[in-house]
């Protein structure tokens, strides 16, 4: 891919390009807990987005995507939404001039091969890609933290997603073989290495169903949350999210909650407990109980949060009978994309023949399975680009 930016970058621009790689993300245990200030689990992946960015010399941006072979062009004094994926590099523009940054013109060439809908959060690959070459370039000095809230602020203002921090975290802060524990109040994490990278394998396998109702469901369970600590503020004075309360305490005001309410915050509340039941399970290697948990976590996103489909349980119900899968679960904002599976290593080309066959036979399509690894978040790989300057 980068051969393929640079070439395109060549003969559209004619002058020579900035790289930069910047990676998909998995997560591992501790969906939609993000926006809840709980507690996460994410790691970065070597499914990618890659940029050819160079400085131009104008006011304007112009930028090529070779997945969607369109290019696309604004102006950085009239930056407005409007234009599918050309609104995360508008987003990413204009939340850095909101910091008081002065953005220069660019010319930039884009691909990947995150695909689109899968849970591996394209979005913010693309948009981390563009901060980490617009920092490189300009010299804004930002740390990876700022790049991941400048990331979480273009999504939230132009394709108008409320989405946490997780996915634009992960992005920046990913280290190879390690999973992150990220809280989403304070931003503290901490990195625990995947030791198992030799016995298992992470691997995706995509449902085939893009997650369309995704954004607008997303953006539901968020108000939905929100309307449940509201509730339980009258019994517990203080609290500011479903972080500041337990599963048991959802249980004992179960009555005072009306019936989705109740689902939306014991599912939260339980998977902020899971994540961190996982990642004492992962320090004392203990592969198959952190698995049974990814398992629950599936069973509370289908019954209690509503977000996945009749093709994702069907996928995390066939891993769960299968003895080489110590953990499975649906993954990413849900209605449709991938399940993220624990596999050993010298049985992941039987479980994806398995996989695809009943798959196959249950719902007349072949689902796409990627065998992946942890690698380091968004980052230059080649050349300082000062055309235009």
């Amino acid at each position: 891919m980068i051969a393929q930016v640079k070439e395109q970058f060549h003969r559209l621009f004619g002058s020579e390009p900035l790289i930069v790689t910047s990676p998909g993300r998995i997560n591992l245990i501790g969906e939609h807990t993000d926006y809840n200030e709980g507690f996460v689990l994410p790691a970065a992946i070597d499914k990618k987005i890659v940029y050819a960015l160079a400085l131009n010399g104008t006011d304007q941006c112009n930028s090529c995507a070779l997945f969607s072979n369109e290019t696309v062009s604004f102006s950085l004094h009239d930056i407005r939404p409007g234009g599918g994926w050309i609104n995360y590099l508008k987003g990413v523009v204009y939340q850095l001039q909101q910091r008081g940054l002065t953005v220069r013109g660019f010319d930039c060439v884009i691909h990947g091969d995150i695909p689109i809908g899968a849970g591996m959060s394209s979005s913010a690959a693309v948009e981390g890609g563009l901060v980490v070459a617009l920092d490189h370039l300009l010299g804004f000095g930002l740390n990876r933290m700022d790049m991941a809230k400048t990331g979480q602020l273009a999504e939230h203002t132009f394709p108008g997603v409320k989405c946490g921090i997780m996915d634009q975290f992960a992005n920046l802060h990913g280290r190879r073989d390690s999973v992150m524990l990220l809280d989403c109040r304070s931003l503290e994490y901490r990195y625990f290495p995947f030791e198992f990278s030799r016995e298992y394998k992470i691997v995706l396998v995509n449902s085939m169903v893009h997650h369309s109702l995704a954004s607008s469901e997303y953006n539901v369970r968020r108000a939905q949350c929100e309307e449940g600590v509201k509730l339980l503020s009258a019994f517990l004075p203080g609290i500011s999210s479903l972080r500041d309360v337990t599963a048991a305490q959802v249980r004992q005001y179960r009555d005072h909650l009306p019936g989705k309410i109740y689902d939306r915050c014991l599912y939260v509340t339980e998977e902020n407990e899971r994540v961190l039941r996982a990642c004492e399970h992962l320090q004392r290697n203990e592969l198959q109980q952190a698995g049974e948990l990814m398992y629950a976590s599936h069973d509370g996103l289908s019954r209690l949060y509503e977000v996945s489909c009749p093709e994702l349980d069907f996928l995390a119900g066939f891993a769960r009978q299968r003895t080489e899968v110590a953990g499975s679960r649906m993954m990413g904002g849900g209605f449709g994309g991938c399940t993220i599976n624990l596999v050993k290593t010298d049985a992941v080309p039987s479980f994806t023949a398995l996989v695809q066959s009943a798959y196959l036979e249950r719902y007349g399509k072949t689902p796409e399975v990627y065998v992946t690894s942890i690698v380091d978040g968004a980052r230059v790989e080649e050349g300082i680009a000062v055309a235009g300057a």
